[in-house]
């Protein structure tokens, strides 16, 4: 079976072809990806209409690039998979609305699928895949959550941020650095120039039990910090850099101490972690040590498909198209809230 998948959440356009007939990463015929980084950078965030105008623009460009490297024409699809949320709602109308409307010219199925699924199940896209069951680490701009995973849409959420997103957190401290949007790059980079040893951030929520997040806390200390360093003429380019890796270390720390307890509360000895805060190198460093401790395995996406693509979103797609599910005739989802675990598995196809 042959699904185009499409993304269009926020603020990457990504688009895919995955194929049934092969297994692991070799399902994956074409993908393409177009990021509006550069043009929200500008306004230090994403602006909504902006996006959804851009997605609309790239969009069937990108369908046409993806068909071109797979050598197929849009006739030898079998279905369409598309980002129903959560997300930002214009933004995911757009990839609703054009799934919709190819679908029907097709006559082939249509599904909108959950965008975190996609970021969880995309190490399935990798050669040396996971399997279930696993515990698994979502952790991006918009979400930091742990899972326990048994099988496709057969998920318990363990934990989740109170407050601020990891990835939120990153990009609020590359503000008060004077950074660039998005933040997680820019300020892992100035931590590589940081002393390690000159300042210690608090790891919030990790001297109660529990698997939740909180990260408000920890970027009031760092404004605070930074004020206070400020008012002594102290804050030189060494000090922000000092100040980005203790921010960076406090992150890392309290996700892996959390993944930790994750681990041992399930029993499990496998740990996904995906999402765009999951290329951080540091954090990738940190659970390596806690894995190997535990005689635990860590699996991750590749580089390119830890933040949003339209990978991941075929893959999910493609697996539950390929068990009878799809949308019905002229019912596109746009949901911009909507927590994974009301996912069910994979079923038969639904009528509403």
């Amino acid at each position: 079976m042959r699904v185009l998948g499409i993304e269009t959440s926020c603020d990457e356009t990504g688009v895919a072809i995955y194929d049934t007939a092969y297994s692991g990463g070799k399902g994956l015929l074409a993908d393409a990806l177009y990021s509006q980084m550069d043009m929200h950078a500008d306004y230090g965030g994403v602006v909504p209409e902006l996006a959804s105008r851009d997605h609309t623009r790239k969009l069937l460009p990108l369908v046409e690039e993806v068909l071109a490297e797979a050598g197929l024409t849009r006739q030898a699809l079998d279905g369409i998979a598309y980002t129903a949320g959560p997300g930002l709602v214009g933004a995911l109308m757009v990839g609703a609305a054009t799934a919709h409307g190819m679908a029907r010219a097709l006559d082939i199925p249509v599904l909108g699928v959950h965008h975190m699924e996609g970021h969880l199940l995309a190490p399935m896209l990798e050669d040396d895949a996971p399997e279930f069951p696993f515990v698994a680490l979502l952790v991006s701009g918009g979400h930091t959550q742990l899972v326990s995973v048994e099988g496709i849409g057969r998920y318990q959420l363990l934990g989740e941020s109170v407050d601020d997103a990891a990835g939120e957190a990153f990009d609020k401290a590359a503000k008060m650095l004077d950074l660039p949007y998005p933040g997680g790059p820019h300020v892992a980079r100035l931590a590589e120039q940081g002393d390690p040893k000159r300042m210690r951030f608090p790891r919030p929520m990790t001297d109660r039990p529990g698997l939740d997040f909180s990260f408000s806390g920890l970027k009031t200390h760092t404004l605070t910090t930074l004020r206070e360093l400020q008012s002594k003429g102290a804050l030189d380019g060494q000090t922000r850099a000092d100040v980005a890796r203790a921010f960076e270390e406090a992150v890392a720390d309290t996700l892996v101490i959390k993944c930790r307890r994750a681990l041992d509360q399930t029993g499990l000895k496998r740990i996904v972690m995906a999402g765009g805060v999951s290329a951080n190198i540091r954090l990738r460093e940190r659970l390596a040590v806690e894995c190997e401790k535990r005689n635990a395995k860590a699996y991750y996406p590749r580089g390119r498909f830890c933040t949003d693509n339209g990978a991941m979103i075929a893959y999910v797609g493609a697996q539950r198209l390929a068990a009878g599910e799809c949308d019905a005739p002229g019912q596109m989802q746009a949901t911009p809230r909507w927590p994974l675990d009301q996912l069910r598995e994979p079923s038969a196809c639904k009528t509403a």
